[in-house]
């Protein structure tokens, strides 16, 4: 799906805000749908069928954060940029454990926002795991394969084609950084992944040194798969993470 095509949810209680995010995502080739409150951000994510969402945090009848909770439940994959005024650094990891995809502070340049938007949909709508470029090297230890679409690894199985994931047979429901982060990992098993590395290479840009990024969704990804079988990410302090089988040592 090229960005000329894809529909956007613009989110935000701020006129002048709305106003220019509508007109400057429309000049761009984007077409664009507004809301001022959750409420009308819930229809229209439910009926409009968006590729991503522009969410304001602090809204006059909810919060952004709830929101993104109870469209991430419902299995909607479309791309989350949250907007806000906040900057600290817990509402950033919050909102990105919540399921959204990226996050901008008020004020911000147009420019910024446009890029962000770009390399969202790039994830979430050129193909489920971003299809523009290989991930970088693959399976050393020779223990993954392809089938098609289909990567495994061990146990696991990522089609990119259906967006499903499985363990042992049992599905495995990610959100969309999720399965870019498990894609990614997969891609490379055995390898030893710093921080950077996999922040450039699932987020396509460098968080400012917010490490815990990786870390929290590490633990996500942890919280889904352990329970299906033995762990397969394996942490190396001070450096990064690996998927690797206990037989792999």
């Amino acid at each position: 799906m090229g960005n000329a095509s894809a529909r956007i949810l613009v989110v935000d209680d701020q006129p002048n805000i709305v106003d220019m995010l509508v007109t400057v995502l429309t000049f761009h080739g984007f077409a664009v749908d507004s809301a001022t409150t959750v409420a009308q951000a819930e229809q229209l994510a439910e009926s409009g069928r968006p590729d991503l969402v522009v969410l304001d945090v602090m809204l006059p009848d909810g919060d952004g954060f709830d929101l993104c909770r109870r469209l991430r439940q419902r299995g909607h994959r479309f791309g989350i940029v949250f907007l806000t005024a906040r900057d600290a650094r817990r509402d950033l990891v919050s909102g990105l454990t919540l399921g959204g995809d990226d996050y901008l502070t008020k004020p911000f340049a147009v420019e910024e926002l446009l890029a962000r938007v770009r390399a969202v949909l790039r994830r979430v709508g050129s193909g489920p795991a971003g299809r523009d470029g290989p991930a970088g090297p693959g399976d050393p230890a020779g223990t993954a394969g392809r089938a098609g679409p289909v990567l495994r690894y061990a146990d696991l199985e990522l089609d990119e084609d259906t967006l499903l994931v499985s363990r042992a047979g049992a599905p495995v429901q990610l959100s969309p950084t999720e399965f870019k982060l498990l894609r990614y990992l997969m891609l490379n098993s055995g390898r030893v992944l710093s921080r950077s590395q996999i922040l450039e290479a699932v987020w396509r840009y460098d968080f400012g040194g917010e490490s815990n990024v990786v870390d929290t969704y590490i633990g996500y990804l942890r919280r889904k798969l352990d329970p299906l079988g033995e762990p397969l990410i394996v942490t190396h302090r001070g450096f990064g993470y690996a998927l690797r089988t206990a037989v792999q040592g």
